[in-house]
């Protein structure tokens, strides 16, 4: 049979590859995360009709003759190129700019994918639109320990922030310095004991002929100094100590016609629910209480490849590590080139349109190229049968 048939027909093979590689491109041009993919052509192996030979003193060298077998599908590449951003406004949404992907578990494997359109489920976690895992680190107390093992990202309504005791209260202001001796300024602070619950510390500055007599009165624990300034400058006994709570009066001035003393600093609070959460560029979780404390919840991991384009996709979105790829060297956003993430938005498809319809008319080109050799031969063939009559 001729060779030039089966050379047509591995060429429409190959462009019915490239056609399918492309068709799913342009259905993929609206989801979240995809990366598109390029198909590669190579030639098969060509059969020798005559041997080169070397030159001679009386003859000069001649060239290999070969006869191509068609062609063959080399390989299919993944561009991870970035995507364009798409705004969201949901904090659960996020997307890497730069190289990196999210690390999600499903089944008890270990995936890895670009979009990053996440959700909660009923035990507070966060997961893809199939049902993966994100992956990262829970905080301790406010505390993330990036070294220790990945684990499923949780963000429940129930987390609490502790209580905290005050041990520090600051005030600020001034006290006039033409208030008639004894002129008396009362000033109150909220206070917190180590299971939050709330009373008032009560602050008492008396005017006195050389400045201000501060007085602390915490539920029966009280403390006293003097405050004494220089034009207007704190000289002198600037802290007090009421209770094992320290109040630092150190920014307090005393110039004339000015009533402005008031707490400026106070620590300490109540227990509080979480309200909501925001999200750095580095992963980190932070949550806003209902005391009004913020408190870092959690971080995300990301992970990033020595080959990317080695990953094997598995659909969802995702992809595995294959021994082509390489194990994934995990860590957090801003380091070792895995990228910055941003909250309240995801990475849409990388596909260039313009591309993949030329794409398409160059496959489409192609097969009926090659549908045409079959044809030809086909002719030629058929030829050859009515040679005898």
């Amino acid at each position: 049979m001729l060779r030039s048939l089966y050379s047509g027909i591995s060429g429409l093979r190959a462009h019915q590859t490239m056609l399918d590689v492309t068709g799913n491109n342009i259905a993929n041009v609206n989801t979240a995360g995809f990366k598109s993919s390029t198909v590669q052509f190579q030639d098969t192996l060509s059969q020798v009709a005559r041997s080169g030979s070397a030159a001679q003193a009386g003859a000069g060298g001649t060239n290999p003759a070969q006869v191509g077998l068609g062609v063959q599908v080399a390989g299919i590449s993944t561009n991870f190129a970035q995507g364009s951003a798409q705004a969201t406004g949901r904090s659960s949404d996020m997307m890497i700019s730069g190289d990196g992907f999210f690390i999600t578990a499903k089944g008890g494997e270990q995936l890895y994918a670009r979009a990053g359109s996440f959700d909660f489920d009923s035990q507070g976690r966060l997961v893809s639109p199939d049902g993966a895992l994100l992956q990262g680190w829970s905080a301790d107390k406010g505390q993330v320990n990036v070294g220790a093992g990945l684990g499923n990202i949780a963000i429940s309504k129930q987390l609490v922030a502790p209580a905290a005791v005050t041990t520090k209260t600051t005030l600020g202001g001034n006290l006039p310095s033409d208030a008639a001796v004894g002129d008396v300024q009362t000033r109150d602070v909220k206070v917190f004991d180590a299971s939050g619950n709330a009373r008032n510390m009560t602050l008492t500055f008396t005017r006195t002929g050389t400045g201000w007599d501060a007085k602390g009165d915490d539920n029966g624990a009280t403390g006293a100094t003097a405050l004494t300034f220089t034009n207007g400058v704190l000289t002198g006994a600037g802290t007090m100590n009421v209770g094992g709570i320290a109040v630092d009066m150190s920014a307090v001035t005393g110039y004339a016609d000015m009533k402005t003393l008031a707490v400026t600093e106070s620590d300490g609070n109540a227990a509080g629910t979480l309200d909501s959460f925001s999200m750095g560029t580095d992963g980190t979780l932070t949550g806003t209480f209902s005391n009004g404390e913020n408190m870092v919840i959690g971080k995300v991991a990301l992970a990033n490849f020595t080959n990317s384009g080695g990953l094997e996709k598995v659909g969802s979105s995702s992809y595995r590590a294959t021994a082509s790829s390489g194990g994934a060297a995990i860590g957090t956003a801003g380091e070792n080139g895995l990228g910055a993430l941003t909250s309240g938005y995801v990475e849409m498809s990388n596909v260039d349109l313009s591309q993949e319809f030329t794409n398409l008319i160059v496959a489409q080109r192609g097969f009926q190229s090659n549908a045409r050799i079959i044809t030809t031969s086909d002719e030629v063939l058929q030829e050859l049968t009515q040679l005898k009559r």
